[in-house]
């Protein structure tokens, strides 16, 4: 690990102490039948941030497992490794920092979970992203006992750096539209809630992505004209915006039900707020490169080096970005193969609108469609020649 990440080191350490106990455990039978004795819940091989929790779980049983009179015939077996495994087990120190990991990382996990839902949640990433940074802030300074006013936090510091990277490559100006267009967002109560808190209007890098997405759904100049008066009178509370119903239900109902009651006198904004708000918002685009590595990473070609399967990935997607451009791709039983389901509907204008920007642009990368509902479209990567793949790679570097 890089001095860059200096503060994380002690994270990487549970985790490899944390995977040596589990097997320990898992593959010696003796060890198993001491464990099954305390505890009836599995140590499961699953992911890394699940298996910290499956730990908490069964902490009792693994102590107690490690000062059973049964575990002593292990003293000559493994002697060492036996003992590094006690030593961890018994150690309160170990166990806070396990609590503590899991503590400052329930925020990321639970905006994850909530986020990569079929529920409409794209007008709610941008709130949801500030508040789980603020309590992944307070959790810290919490356990480092420290003023989140006055004092400083190395680890904090280093967190979310890492964190406004990852949010740097994720967001999409859609992020910001839908932001903008949820009324709660310029309601009083929603403003006081936390410091320095401003409607999106008056946030610039909002504003920014607002406007592109503007931009590029209203080609022409006089209905951009017309989007953009509409979303004055909006974000101002102009006209039917400013009476008291339409500001008393700002913070309280459903955003879709808010612009039900109150949008009528700006047809073209609301039109466009009932289809942005009505979003789920997925993490799939950001698995998407790793499920084209594991298709590249098979049992026939497991011997690709880290560099060489990384430039067939490079290669997969821009073959995949390649097709785009060919007639099939608009036309036939595989039109947007990679973009919909086999039974979305895309025959509507509105909905190819919105077809046509994912399709051009990392604008529309947060459009969730169903991953049950993909075709099964694979590429035989041994059948690309040889020369093809050198000069897509050459053309990388």
């Amino acid at each position: 690990m890089s001095e860059r990440y200096d503060q994380f080191k002690w994270i990487g350490q549970i985790d490899e102490e944390a995977k040596l106990i589990r097997n320990f455990v898992v593959n010696h039978s003796t060890a198993f039948t001491i464990y099954n004795k305390y505890s009836k819940l599995k140590l499961l091989g699953v992911t890394e941030t699940r298996f910290a929790s499956t730990l908490i779980l069964v902490k009792s049983a693994l102590q107690r497992m490690v000062i059973d009179e049964s575990w002593r015939f292990y003293r000559e077996e493994d002697s060492q490794k036996v003992q590094k495994i006690k030593e961890i087990l018994v150690s309160d120190l170990w166990w806070d920092n396990v609590e503590y990991l899991l503590d400052f990382s329930e925020p990321i996990v639970s905006m994850l979970r909530v986020a990569d839902t079929d529920t409409p949640m794209l007008h709610l990433v941008y709130e949801k992203w500030d508040s789980m940074i603020e309590e992944i802030r307070k959790r810290v300074f919490r356990h480092e006992k420290k003023n989140t006013l006055t004092d400083e936090s190395k680890f904090y510091d280093e967190m979310h750096e890492v964190l406004v990277r990852r949010w740097n490559k994720s967001s999409t100006p859609l992020h910001c539209l839908a932001h903008s267009l949820n009324p709660k967002y310029y309601s009083n109560e929603w403003l006081s809630e936390g410091i320095g808190r401003i409607p999106p209007n008056l946030d610039e890098e909002i504003s920014e992505g607002r406007n592109a997405c503007f931009e590029r759904l209203f080609s022409s100049v006089t209905m951009l004209r017309k989007v953009r008066e509409e979303y004055g009178k909006f974000s101002a509370a102009i006209g039917n915006f400013g009476r008291w119903e339409a500001l008393s239900e700002r913070y309280t109902i459903n955003p879709l039900a808010w612009w039900g009651n109150h949008g009528s006198n700006a047809p073209t904004l609301a039109s466009l707020a009932f289809r942005v708000l009505g979003q789920p918002c997925s993490s799939s685009c950001c698995e998407r490169n790793w499920s084209t590595f594991g298709m590249i990473s098979s049992i026939k070609r497991n011997r690709l080096t880290s560099q060489r399967a990384e430039d067939l990935v490079y290669v997969h997607s821009n073959l995949r970005l390649l097709s785009r451009v060919d007639e099939h791709y608009v036309e036939g039983p595989s039109k947007y193969w990679d973009a919909v389901g086999d039974e979305f509907n895309l025959e509507g204008p509105s909905d190819l609108q919105f077809a046509n920007l994912s399709l051009d642009d990392p604008v529309l990368e947060s459009m969730n469609f169903e991953d049950d509902e993909m075709p099964n479209t694979t590429v035989d990567l041994d059948s690309i020649p040889e020369e093809n793949i050198e000069n897509q790679i050459d053309g990388s570097n």
